[in-house]
């Protein structure tokens, strides 16, 4: 899945906090993760973009404690997004069981 923003879909607000949004990402992720009959631990490549270099490190520990058992390949780039409210999005590739129980 790609595109996957820091949206609250329930609400249709963004928070200006890119720790925030990191973790509202991880939320949307792991619905859709559900929805495909998959979980965080089926996940084997993601990719985080952000505007902005210095917004990495703070989300850092967010994503570790989804990522860091199941150690997916990884690149963080640094990109326009497409609205500016936006300051972290992540595309990830899953492959249903894959994953070893995490």
């Amino acid at each position: 899945m790609s595109g996957t923003t820091g949206c609250d879909y329930a609400t249709m607000t963004i928070s200006d906090d890119v720790v925030e949004q990191a973790e509202q990402c991880l939320r949307n992720v792991g619905a859709a993760l559900a929805e495909a009959g998959c979980s965080f631990a089926d996940v084997v490549r993601v990719r985080y973009l952000l505007p902005e270099r210095e917004d990495f490190e703070p989300c850092w520990p967010v994503l570790r404690r989804v990522f860091g058992a199941v150690r997916p390949a990884a690149t963080m780039m640094v990109c326009g997004l497409a609205d500016p409210r936006m300051r972290f999005e992540i595309e990830v590739y899953a492959r249903r069981g894959s994953g070893g129980g995490v």
